[in-house]
């Protein structure tokens, strides 16, 4: 019977691969884990990045609170750390004393890694004692402004790590999934790999300032965290590249286009705006171009080619999603994008075709308003808005419109 169930145990570490021996064997959580935690003085963020050979590591292993601090803790996790260290970094504490305060009272921190880093960028980790008995290497490393530390590695992981983020440029996000990639390059988890996290927050309340990406489960978690990190970038560049426009700077705001498409490739559903922005730029074949891009990735992107009504002398998009298939929805998308085209006149006149089938549209009506005082047309303009509200009071977009209308110095299109 105990031949059985040695032969047993020797057999589970080929089958669980998710898993390593001294999980198995003490009936805990461990897990292969490495991670790198840092700060940017000059953004004012901190930001950890973390990969493990189990599902969803950014679920137990991430802690930021901006302007105090950042934790991370690996092997066997425990949050406790975390909470506690934030309470004593608020009070004036170290983040060694941070740290050391949950550690002395936690029977099981010989089988955990914690690294912290405090608001001034001041950091301290510890490895426990008893992760030297596991396979591979076990350690911590510290360096200005990070921590880098890791279980189960191969030799080299923490050295190429800590050499990647201290000569790596990029904002501090790049930096950490470089870090991170370099760990991987290295050998990484002799384990295997399965799940990996980016997480990063600044003391500035512009949403791009926090970044939490996550790939729960995957065969290629640091090639999926790339990529979802450029989906996160390709949106801001997009968005100066509109700007950009905006302001009448077509090149600049061309050069950002073709940016973000890259940083962007795969992302159908941002696509409709990639495919505005070149009609921006009144560049209709490219808009095409990324239209019919879409819907090859994702046939089911063909419920957005109403907006583009304005091109469907095209025969491939008109008979993807046949006019007589529209709903006054689709009507009213194809409407608002020509107004945004500042094609007026041809919106006014759908408009009046559309409010004449569909009399009880509230919104048709409110962007025939709205057409019609961007084209100096007050009055037209009120008269189409009051019918909206009659049909619904309710409707937030009329409301404010109504408020442009009666005070013709706040209105945007002046």
């Amino acid at each position: 019977m105990r031949r059985k169930l040695l032969t047993s145990l020797l057999l589970l570490p080929v089958f669980c691969h998710a898993q390593n021996l001294p999980s198995l064997l003490l009936n805990r959580n461990i897990n292969s884990t490495f991670s790198i935690t840092a700060y940017d003085p000059q953004a004012k963020e901190w930001g950890i990045a973390v990969a493990t050979n189990n599902i969803y590591v950014g679920n137990s292993t991430c802690y930021i609170t901006p302007g105090i601090g950042a934790f991370s803790c690996i092997a066997e996790t425990e949050p406790q750390y975390a909470i506690n260290g934030f309470q004593q970094l608020a009070q004036g504490k170290t983040i060694q004393e941070a740290i050391l305060f949950t550690k002395q009272s936690d029977m099981d921190a010989d089988t955990r890694q914690v690294s912290g880093i405090d608001s001034s960028g001041h950091v301290f980790a510890f490895t426990g004692s008893s992760l030297k008995y596991w396979k591979g290497s076990a350690a911590d490393l510290s360096g200005k402004y990070y921590v880098v530390m890791g279980n189960q590695l191969a030799p080299n992981v923490l050295h190429d790590m800590a050499d990647a983020f201290e000569h790596s440029e990029g904002t501090l996000a790049e930096r950490l999934l470089k870090s991170l990639i370099a760990g991987e390059n290295a050998g990484g988890q002799i384990s295997g790999k399965q799940s990996a996290a980016l997480l990063v927050k600044g003391t500035k309340n512009e949403w791009f300032n926090q970044i939490d990406l996550r790939v729960d489960h995957s065969r290629d978690p640091f090639g999926d965290l790339q990529r979802l990190l450029n989906y996160h970038y390709g949106r801001i560049t997009l968005n100066q590249a509109f700007y950009a426009i905006e302001q009448r700077n077509k090149e600049r705001g061309e050069t950002l286009l073709k940016k973000a498409i890259v940083q962007t490739n795969g992302w159908y559903g941002i696509y409709p705006k990639i495919a505005k922005a070149w009609l921006y730029l009144g560049q209709e074949q490219k808009a095409i171009a990324v239209i019919k891009a879409a819907i090859k990735g994702e046939p089911a992107w063909k419920q957005n080619l109403s907006a583009f009504y304005c091109l469907y002398y095209d025969t491939y998009i008109s008979k993807l999603y046949p006019v007589k298939e529209f709903t006054v929805i689709d009507w009213n998308n194809a409407i608002s994008m020509m107004i945004d085209l500042n094609r007026l006149s041809e919106s006014i006149t759908l408009a009046g075709e559309i409010t004449a089938k569909y009399p009880a549209s509230s919104y048709t009506w409110y962007l025939e308003a709205k057409a019609c005082l961007k084209m100096r047309n007050p009055d037209a303009a009120k008269t189409a808005n009051n019918q909206a509200l009659k049909l619904d009071p309710e409707n937030a977009d009329a409301i404010k419109l109504q408020k442009e209308i009666n005070n013709p110095e706040k209105r945007s299109d002046i």
